[in-house]
Parts: structure tokens; sequence; C-alpha cells
């Protein structure tokens, strides 16, 4: 695949939006900040955020939703790559932040539910109702993983639920072009997971032991991390050590698109026929921008 670099020098890139007006947003999560690169390739600073800035979506108030991990990352220099490392002593917990692109107001909405701190916030996105689903990836510790989570919320900060619980580390998270599915990366296991949708922001009950249905996955060692969805329903999921996006169709099979970064984090789509793809290639710091072979599935909310 033909792509062309749009920017570098970024501080692990996540979470880019593509905006009306050419320009991507994406969020910086070494950095802590969220921040626009112009059409011509530069960078500029929107807010600082704290913590871990790692997913980020337009909502249905024009604002733009951040799933912020809290810091969940000790970040390791491996010759000259930036990678992840596990979860310092430091960190206590992720929040959703609303950050409003009029006013320069940033505000935290959540940052727990039912009584339990939010662990690691990472990815979101609108329904069209204009409710949201999110992933909690959990996080590392000394003896193992805190376990991760779908979660749903309503922007007005009056609701928010624990949708399923008890997964391995749910990283991407995305919807089917009729809203029946909501799709979820596992970024350890390799796997994208289908789960039924029984009503707005509701799951439908487990079927069998398994907690969702299991689309593919990947073989040998390859990880997965955020996803977009096209407009045919297949799922473009980011992936680490295979380095690119596999394009997963819902019936398992997979397709992969190969990107010059061992850890490939995120992509979105944009343009006026919805062909063009701008990919975050994170340890080295780059935004992609690639010619995508099929249109991608136009958000619910844009800007």
């Amino acid at each position: 695949m033909d792509f062309e670099l749009v920017c570098e020098g970024l501080e692990f890139p996540e979470g880019p939006i593509a905006m009306a007006d050419g320009s991507v947003i994406l969020t910086e999560i070494k950095a802590q900040r969220l921040s626009r690169i112009t059409p011509d390739g530069k960078r500029e600073t929107l807010v600082d955020t704290g913590g871990g800035p790692n997913g980020a979506a337009i909502g249905p108030d024009g604002a733009i939703w951040i799933t912020n991990n809290g810091g969940s990352f000790v970040w390791l220099d491996n010759g000259g790559l930036t990678i992840p490392g596990p979860t310092p002593p430091t960190h206590t917990g992720g929040m959703i932040q609303r950050y409003d692109l009029k006013s320069g107001k940033l505000e935290t909405v959540y940052d727990s539910c039912d009584g339990k701190r939010l662990v690691g916030p990472n990815d979101l996105v609108f329904d069209k109702s204009g409710g949201f689903w999110f992933t909690d990836h959990g996080c590392s510790t000394p003896d193992g993983r805190k376990n991760g989570a779908v979660h749903y919320a309503k922007t007005d900060g009056s609701h928010i639920s624990q949708q399923r619980g008890h997964l391995i580390s749910p990283n991407g998270i995305g919807l089917s072009p009729d809203e029946k599915t909501v799709y979820v990366a596992d970024t350890q296991l390799g796997r994208l997971w289908g789960f039924d949708v029984a009503e707005t922001g509701v799951l439908a009950p487990n079927a069998g032991f398994a907690p969702g249905r299991v689309i593919c996955n990947l073989p040998g060692y390859q990880l997965l991390d955020s996803l977009a969805v096209e407009a045919s329903g297949k799922v473009c999921v980011a992936t680490i050590i295979n380095g690119g996006i596999t394009a997963f169709d819902p019936n398992g099979t997979t397709e992969h698109y190969a990107f010059p970064d061992l850890i490939c984090t995120n992509i979105c789509f944009g343009g006026d026929d919805m062909q063009t793809a701008w990919i975050t290639a994170s340890s080295t710091g780059k935004l992609f921008k690639a010619r995508w072979p099929r249109p991608g599935l136009k958000l619910n909310f844009n800007a």
C-alpha cells in the first residue's frame, strides 16, 4: 500500500480524528496532550490533559471526548523506539475527559463506575443516540494484570455502566454499521470480539461460557490495538509486532496492510469519499496518510 508521512516527532500518538478542515486531532500519550496536526504537517498543542490520553472522538456536543488511562505506562527507550512499559506504582486510575474546542475547557466527566475507580480507559465510540461505548484496558501489576471491561456512558454525566467485565486487555472498540454489534480488540489475546447489542447501551447476555463471539484470533504472536470500521463492515485493527493494520471481515477472514512501525496503534477515515486513512505509528512517533482500498464508515458525529 502506498502511503505518505504527514508528521513526525510525536510522542506516542494515538486516537486520530479526521477533521472537516483537513487537519487531524490526536492524542500523544507520552506527552500527555491533545494535539492538532495541520494539513501541512505542523503540530500544535490544543490542551495538556495530564495522565495518559489515549482514545479520542467527537461527541454529539461537538466536543472531543478522551479516554485517559491516568498514566498507566512507564516509557522505555528500545533502540530509539518508544515502548510502553509496566504500570508505575503511582498510578491510581483513569478517567473520561471532555475538551470543548470553542472554550478550551477540559473537564473530567467520569472517573469511576459503581463506586469503583476506572483503571485505564482506552478507546471509545459514539452510537446514534449520542451515548458512547468505551473500553477499560486494565493495567499491569507486579503480580499480573488488573483485568479490563467494556462500559457504556452518557455525555451528560448521568449514567455509566459496566456491560462486560473480566476481559484480559480490551483495547480498540467500534460499532458495526447497523450498530447491532460492538467490536472489541483484545491486545494480549490478539483476538477480535463481537458483542451483540440488546438495546441502546446494553449488551446481550453471554452466550454460554464465552464473554462474546470470537470473530478471529490472529496466529502466532501478534497484538491488537485500536480500530476503525469500514462502511462494508470490515473492522480495521492496528496491529503490534506485525506492524500495520489488519482488516477483519465479520466472517473471520483477514488481510494485513504493513506500515513501517512495530507498534501501529490506530487508524481513522476521512475525506470526501471516506477513503483517506490516517495511521498512528507510535513507537517512531509518526502519522501516516494512505489511500484505503475501501471507504470507512462515517462516524455519527464529526467536526
